[in-house]
């Protein structure tokens, strides 16, 4: 028998255009993983909508939106760690991580973050296929079942604060955000881009506004230490891991979104403290998104925006591609949030704070307006309201996170 070949064909020009559809999304996930209140659904629904104008495949456009949506993933702890404006899947590690911040451990937490992404990619993508075959085999009796699912998470978060009169605010901020949750998160988005519904003005309503409102009267960003991760590697990669797993079930489950597995992951890691959360929630919100690209292909069903964008654009499933598109990403994006990580903390840190945090709001309330229009301001506003409970009464902001669950757990 003679030697056996094997023959790599590579398109110069092909492979140059796709590294710069690439390179476009990836700047696209950075620009919305770091502005508050943007989101990475909007350039992906944005991309939508031109694609058929962009010349290149098609298949490219999608490369481009995962890359977009993975990149925003790794960079979206950023803005809720130093300024508190969470991105809706990032909203029940803001505080944990606002605390590390204020503590003068900023810099660490941002490496606790890059390695929560980068572990949900190490764990994801070998999962994914046993993953898949799992997850639609388990799919109807989850789906049946979700409703006592929920409820225990809801019961456990109210159970488990420190004293009485925390329980009893977390039972109010539980209530009143479930209300908020059933009252508008169905409401049309009226804006100029219509991108996300109402959960931007929501959760930066219930979880970004409150936070900015006390920093009127604050210090603002104390200085921070030197970037040395304090938790044991094993640690670590046992987060990651159940951040990943958390992620994997949002990724199947439609109406389920990258939040509530993180409210999932907030019992999970409650002796991890706020370093094991940090790092949970991020392997959450990119493991989704690998898990999510699976579900696309095995099921025929998109279960995040971007993916409900790539959907709507007619990108070809290629899976090789696609899936290559999010690891060149996740690894840009791990560089990324290291490198402007540090950079925002520090500006943020030399800004007055007073200042900065009435220009935030005013930022806020002006992308809210454009992509949600003056009903997402109305929502916004009350999502604020209700997001002071929990502060009033000394309880974990996490229980703003009936906001979801309840809607859920009650099938509105």
């Amino acid at each position: 028998m003679g030697p056996l070949w094997l023959e790599v064909t590579v398109a110069p020009s092909r492979t140059l255009l796709f590294c710069g559809f690439l390179l476009g999304g990836i700047a696209l996930g950075t620009v919305s993983g770091l502005v508050p209140g943007i989101h990475a659904n909007t350039f992906a629904l944005l991309l939508a909508g031109v694609a058929p104008a962009v010349p290149g495949p098609v298949v490219f456009v999608g490369a481009a939106m995962l890359a977009a949506g993975t990149v925003h993933t790794f960079l979206d702890v950023v803005p809720a760690l130093a300024l508190g404006v969470p991105d809706p899947a990032m909203a029940s590690s803001a505080l944990p991580g606002h605390r590390l911040v204020l503590g003068g451990q900023g810099r660490e937490a941002v490496r606790l973050s890059a390695l929560g992404s980068a572990g949900a990619v190490v764990f994801a993508v070998p999962l994914a296929l046993p993953m898949t075959e799992l997850m639609t085999r388990a799919y109807p009796t989850l789906r049946a079942n979700l409703p006592l699912v929920l409820g225990a998470i809801a019961l456990a978060m109210v159970a488990t604060e420190r004293d009485a009169v925390a329980a009893i605010g977390g039972a109010c901020s539980l209530a009143a955000s479930g209300a908020l949750g059933a009252a508008t998160l169905d409401l049309p988005a009226g804006g100029l881009v219509g991108a996300g519904g109402m959960l931007a003005p929501i959760f930066t309503g219930l979880f970004g506004a409150p936070v900015l409102l006390d920093a009127l009267t604050g210090e603002g960003v104390p200085e921070q230490a030197e970037p040395t991760v304090t938790t044991p590697r094993r640690s670590v990669a046992r987060f990651a891991l159940i951040g990943t797993l958390s992620g994997a079930v949002v990724g199947y489950l439609p109406g389920v979104s990258s939040a509530v597995a993180a409210t999932f992951a907030l019992l999970a890691t409650d002796n991890g403290g706020p370093r094991g959360f940090v790092v949970a929630t991020s392997g959450v919100n990119t493991a989704n998104t690998i898990f999510a690209l699976f579900a696309l292909v095995a099921l025929g069903t998109p279960r995040t925006g971007v993916l409900v964008a790539v959907d709507q654009t007619g990108v070809p499933l290629d899976l090789p591609v696609l899936l290559g598109s999010v690891l060149v990403a996740a690894a840009a994006g791990f560089v990324l949030v290291v490198t402007l990580g540090d950079g925002y903390l520090r500006v943020v840190g030399n800004t007055d704070y007073t200042r900065l945090s009435i220009g935030v709001l005013c930022l806020l309330v002006v992308v809210l307006a454009v992509l949600t229009g003056p009903l997402g301001i109305g929502v916004f506003a009350a999502a604020t309201v209700v997001g002071l409970i929990p502060v009033k009464f000394g309880a974990r902001r996490a229980n703003l996170m009936g906001v979801l669950l309840v809607p859920l757990a009650l099938g509105v």
